[in-house]
């Protein structure tokens, strides 16, 4: 019997950042009584590339959310004085500021009748019917709350990585994004995405293997650096790492894994936002269906794409040789890296 005291809601969301929220929106607009709690005050921010692949921009545009940001056509590879460019053939993506993003989600979330509450689960437990969370019953629970989820250490799903940990860190700049592409300048201990996210603000993300200050990154490419000469800071640097995550599986008893939480390889490839929004619709169906154990093969199959060309980009450019390799390697075979980085551009599903 539940407690009077007791709310109750179809489901519980542990996290308010873009799969998350994603999650909300599918679930409220199905009918389902939706609540989220995200222990952050205002717009959520996160240490990303905040460029989304014509897949998750168009993922996006059908729940009807479109915001504001600045087209790029296709990616580059930059080292040196060499690139390599590889357009988009499905339409273009979009760099959107992440508080932007977040910002047209929660109000689409509000306006689907979602409820909202700044706190974070610290203890659950469930029976063959709900989940209990601090005064809360929720029929089912999807923990979207980040690469660090507390919610998967709490069920135990934690799984120690002994690969080599990167980590990555992000600053924007005002000044004018000088390329219609996603840049990704390579040198032989760290690479750098530069992404336009509106007609005077680029962001740049550096990710590297070996922990170190976002100047001393940036100092390691020089052509980045002569780039951004004289444009002014716009905003502090985040930072987040290790990246690479597990999980031992994405759902347990009344519980779904949705987003980073449920596993993440690296931020090599740009998916991420594309899986989290694919996760969600996902693990919405599934709970829909009244079948929420099947969510878990359904992860194994929009992620194995991923997971498998990341890990195998992530093996292969490891030593510095081999990363100096990369952009005469794109240079030299064209429709291979326009193939890659079409594959990683379609909608994932």
């Amino acid at each position: 019997m539940t407690p009077a005291s007791t709310r109750e809601v179809d489901l519980l969301v542990a996290g308010g950042g873009p799969a998350g929220l994603v999650t909300a929106l599918h679930a409220a607009r199905a009918g389902l009584r939706v609540e989220v709690w995200e222990p952050r005050p205002g717009a959520v921010d996160k240490a990303c590339g905040e460029g989304l692949m014509p897949g998750a921009l168009a993922e996006l545009q059908g729940l009807g959310v479109d915001p504001a940001g600045h087209p790029f056509r296709g990616i580059r590879y930059v080292a040196g004085r060499a690139s390599a460019d590889a357009d988009f053939r499905r339409g273009p993506g979009r760099g959107i500021r992440r508080t932007t993003l977040h910002a047209a989600l929660h109000g689409a979330a509000v306006a689907a009748g979602v409820g909202f509450e700044q706190r974070a689960v610290r203890a659950l437990c469930q029976d063959d019917e709900g989940v209990r969370v601090d005064g809360v019953r929720a029929r089912h629970l999807v923990a979207a709350d980040g690469l660090h989820s507390p919610v998967r250490r709490l069920l135990g799903l934690e799984v120690g990585t002994a690969h080599r940990p990167r980590f990555g860190l992000r600053r924007h700049f005002a000044v004018a994004p000088w390329s219609p592409y996603v840049e990704v300048h390579w040198a032989p201990e760290v690479e750098a995405y530069v992404t336009p996210v509106a007609d005077d603000l680029v962001g740049v993300a550096v990710l590297a293997s070996t922990k170190g200050s976002y100047d001393a990154r940036l100092a390691m490419l020089p052509g980045l650096r002569e780039a951004l000469a004289g444009a002014e800071p716009a905003s502090d640097v985040r930072g987040a790492g290790p990246l690479r995550q597990e999980a031992r599986c994405r759902v347990a008893g009344r519980v779904l894994l949705v987003g980073d939480a449920a596993g993440y390889v690296d931020a090599l490839t740009g998916e991420g936002l594309a899986l989290g929004f694919a996760q969600a619709r996902a693990a919405v169906a599934a709970i829909l269906d009244g079948d929420p154990q099947r969510y878990d093969a359904e992860w194994r199959r929009l992620t194995r794409r991923y997971r498998w060309l990341t890990a195998a980009l992530l093996a292969g450019t490891r030593a510095p040789l081999a990363r100096r390799a990369v952009v005469p390697a794109a240079r030299a075979l064209p429709p291979v890296f326009r193939g890659a980085v079409n594959a990683l551009a379609r909608p994932v599903g």
